[in-house]
């Protein structure tokens, strides 16, 4: 980098472009005076090769390799910044009880301790700590653009810090972020304090405040969000989020949609839902929690708090502050203002096939930071499933000729709860035999005990423990090295899974199985996943089924066209 020459000086004035103090602008060895165009500049200006700023206010920011900068209102760094690094995010809890510290290089599973592990606080202590020596680490004087970038139309960017490959097209204010590469803010944008991550797309009026936007993330046509974090793959349009934990590939997409004080992964929230946090008795301190894969239907209401287990559709109205955790791919439902629980039936839904298909293939990082299991048979839901059997088993015999059993403020019907048993003695066949299928029999990876589910991440409970440990000893003395724990043991997943579903068997066995009694658990796992999927197939067909026909083929008399018109529509032909 180097000053400006007086000639270039003289030449740059001609093209309308002034500053307060020229000895402050540096530029790169081959600048052109034509990159300074119409524009004014004011402080510290750093121009690298190629870089150009056309008709704009820009003041104490380094403009990296071939960006362009166009007409834009104010680019301004006005004091020294940390770009969001640290800006403190009330997640799940709007009176801040779980307050989140934020930075640019944040997993989910990381903001996954210093959400839920608030009995630890020395953990959080040490985490927050860590953040906070990362935001000084971005501590700067001077914004930064990085290289590639265009950026045009917009109004006021503000102390934010921008990545490579990013552009800002029309957005309205900018203040206090950091953007990261590939990154893409679109027309009247707003947002404060934030981080967003490299590929995440906010577009169309969205408006964020103190909010983390994770890798591939996309934020579209006036959704709006306070105080929430989103990780990887979440897509949410049109509605609104406050004080939230959305973990990867959370979705919501109508304008009517209200999340609020609640966590969430691999969710779909459907029109008119709304899980609220209405009880100001102590003021707007409850919370509830979805579990991966949930569900809410059109119109569905939650009341927190409330806890649902993992994939669990939810129809209707609940306010009774319900815990299904027990009991895994059911359905909520609500009756003459009661909840009804129909145990396990959505292992028998191709919906929940379709979901789980689809996830991986819409996965669109690069950097992978959040570390994601896809896994669809695991220890964390068989764990679940074998909870719910004998829970369901317990609830029988202390009424065995109930019509209707309660159940933590829900109701089972006795049919329903009997159906429950053989599905989940089924699926738990088919996940056993699935994990052992994998990985291998060995001491070194103890997949013993309790699974959790860490924002994506299926790992041991005992696991997590001693990491958090490792944590608060100072052992996992970064950011970095937190992450790489977690990595690690995704390498290992599958022998830890192995190891767990093998445990699990002898348990049921009650001695050690041998080789041959392994491979009959294989085999049998096959054969009820092919069960599985023959129902599931069964389901799928329904949707494609005449009686789906109906409104096909709106101008004809003959089935056969209306048909015609359906299977093309579908795409059956």
């Amino acid at each position: 980098m180097r000053n400006l020459t007086l000639t270039e000086i003289e030449a740059i004035q001609l093209l309308g472009t002034t500053a307060e103090d020229w000895s402050k602008i540096r530029v790169a060895e081959d600048f052109s005076p034509e990159q300074l165009q119409q524009s004014r500049l004011s402080g510290e200006i750093e121009l690298q090769s190629g870089a150009r700023i056309i008709r704009s206010y820009v003041s104490n920011y380094r403009i990296g390799a071939r960006t362009t900068i166009e007409q834009i209102t104010a680019l301004q760094c006005r004091e020294s910044s940390t770009f969001g690094n640290n800006a403190a995010i009330a997640t799940m809890n709007e009176c801040a009880g779980r307050t989140v510290h934020i930075c640019d290089t944040m997993s989910a599973q990381v903001a996954y301790l210093m959400a839920i592990y608030r009995h630890r606080p020395q953990l959080i202590e040490q985490l927050e700590h860590l953040v906070a020596q990362r935001a000084e680490e971005q501590r700067d004087s001077l914004g930064t653009i990085g290289e590639d970038c265009f950026i045009s139309g917009a109004r006021f960017l503000r102390e934010v810090r921008i990545g490579n490959r990013v552009t800002i097209d029309g957005s309205s204010a900018l203040v206090n972020g950091t953007i990261l590469d590939d990154s893409y803010i679109g027309v009247d944008v707003k947002a404060y304090d934030f981080i967003a991550c490299e590929g995440s797309r906010m577009d169309n009026g969205a408006t964020i405040e103190r909010c983390f936007v994770g890798e591939s993330c996309q934020l579209d046509k006036g959704f709006t969000a306070v105080d929430s974090l989103f990780f990887a793959n979440s897509h949410c349009e049109n509605g609104e989020a406050a004080a939230i934990f959305a973990g990867p590939y959370t979705v919501s997409h109508h304008k009517s949609s209200l999340l609020i004080a609640g966590m969430f992964s691999f969710f779909n929230a459907g029109s008119g839902s709304n899980q609220s946090n209405h009880l100001f008795k102590s003021g707007a301190v409850h919370q509830a929690v979805h579990a991966r894969g949930c569900k809410f239907a059109s119109g569905a209401y939650i009341m927190a708090p409330a806890l649902e287990g993992a994939f669990t559709m939810v129809m209707g109205h609940h306010s009774r502050h319900h815990d299904t955790s027990a009991f895994p791919y059911s359905y909520l439902l609500e009756k003459e203002e009661r909840s009804f629980l129909l145990p396990a039936v959505n292992l028998t839904s191709y919906g929940t096939v379709r979901d789980m298909e689809k996830w991986p293939k819409r996965d669109k990082r690069r950097v992978m930071r959040d570390v994601i299991n896809f896994e669809t048979h695991n220890p964390y839901t068989t764990g679940s499933m074998l909870h719910a059997v004998d829970m369901l088993h317990s609830i029988e015999e202390m009424n065995p000729d109930s019509p209707v059993y309660t159940y933590n403020r829900v109701q089972i019907r006795a049919a329903a709860l009997q159906r429950g048993l053989t599905l989940y003695n089924r699926a738990i066949v088919a996940s056993l035999g699935a994990m052992l299928e994998k990985g291998a029999s060995t001491n070194r990876y103890n997949g013993a005990g309790r699974w959790v589910d860490l924002a994506g991440q299926y790992l041991t409970k005992h696991e997590v423990d001693r990491i958090v440990s490792q944590i608060e000893l100072g052992e996992l003395n970064s950011l970095a090295a937190i992450d790489n724990a977690f990595r690690v043991f995704a390498v290992h997943y599958d022998d830890y899974a192995h190891s767990w579903a093998e445990q699990v068997y002898a348990s049921l066995l009650g001695r050690v199985p041998t080789i041959t009694e392994l491979q009959e658990a294989i085999d049998a796992g096959k054969n009820a996943r092919e069960s599985f999927r023959r129902m599931t197939d069964a389901d799928r067909a329904r949707d494609f089924g005449a009686d789906m026909a109906v409104s096909y083929g709106l101008d004809s008399d003959n089935p056969e066209e209306r048909m015609a018109d359906f299977r093309s529509v579908r795409g059956l032909n």
